[in-house]
């Protein structure tokens, strides 16, 4: 006996399976998506696992609440769950901040001070002198996880607002990796995780 059973049909075809299948596409589309990342940031230990768990989902939930989408309110829980489970995958994936990055500043005033600061703070710094279009300048470079790139952009600005700087992905590195002892001791919401997750 199907649970479906339980309730009158137009339940279940106007409120139970669309919202069946809002969260099953939630659910396989927010894994997908911290997969998808994943792969990205060279982390192919997990991104099996989550592959085999979004497909399992697939295969099992979606294969049932699809034989009943055949209704407007089904439609818009299909493409509803896909949008939601992007943004959920995302914003997970923010929390868990795995990852470096490379923050390249790029300033007209002397480095100096602000290179002292990084390196007060724990960072590793690069500097370098370069010609820009109005003169001479600063160029600094420095390789740090990525829960630590708001400690990073705050001391640049308290040493110049108005300094320029990008911020880009790196896939691999070695391990001379610096990491800030003031910073160390924080943790986000999913901390232990992403500790675990990015060693």
């Amino acid at each position: 006996m199907s649970f479906t059973e339980n309730f009158s049909p137009e339940f279940t075809s106007w409120v139970l399976i669309p919202l069946l299948i809002f969260f099953s596409r939630v659910a396989d589309v927010t894994i997908g998506t911290i997969r998808i990342v994943f792969v990205a940031r060279g982390k192919k230990q997990i991104a099996p696992f989550l592959g085999f768990v979004e497909v399992l989902i697939w295969i099992i939930a979606m294969s049932q609440i699809l034989k009943y989408a055949n209704n407007w309110p089904s439609y818009l829980a299909w493409a509803g769950g896909f949008a939601v489970g992007n943004y959920i995958g995302l914003w997970i994936e923010e929390k868990l901040a795995i990852g470096n990055l490379v923050i390249r500043v790029i300033t007209a005033r002397p480095a100096n001070e602000l290179v002292h600061a990084l390196r007060e703070a724990g960072f590793g710094v690069t500097s370098l002198d370069a010609q820009g279009s109005s003169g001479e300048v600063s160029v600094i470079f420095t390789l740090v996880k990525r829960k630590f790139v708001q400690d990073v952009i705050a001391i640049v600005k308290n040493y110049n607002p108005n300094a320029f700087y990008t911020i880009e992905d790196v896939r691999f590195t070695s391990d001379t990796i610096f990491s800030p002892p003031a910073a160390a001791g924080k943790k986000s919401l999913f901390g232990n995780l992403s500790t675990r997750i990015a060693k």
